[in-house]
């Protein structure tokens, strides 16, 4: 399972709502403090969903690029490391 961490302002885009209500929702999440100084939360199961959602709202194109890149990394993973065509 990928994990998703953001800051508190990025939660509060995410749920269309004040930073202040992010933070408070993010009392039940895992939280840290990143190198940056800021504190983010990790997203669970349902606001993985929920991202992953808006993503798709907002670029259309966005499964036609995770299929490429599936099948580039499945390419990848084919070929012989000695046999890899310049520019892979």
């Amino acid at each position: 399972m990928p994990q998703i961490w953001m800051t508190y302002l990025e939660l509060a885009a995410l749920l269309d709502c004040s930073v202040i209500s992010a933070r408070a929702y993010a009392a039940s999440l895992d939280r840290k403090k990143s190198r940056d100084g800021l504190t983010r939360a990790k997203l669970d199961v349902e606001l993985i969903a929920r991202f992953v959602a808006k993503i798709r709202d907002a670029d259309p194109g966005i499964d036609a690029a995770v299929r490429d890149l599936l099948h580039v990394h499945a390419e990848m993973a084919r070929r012989p490391a000695g046999r890899r065509a310049a520019g892979w």
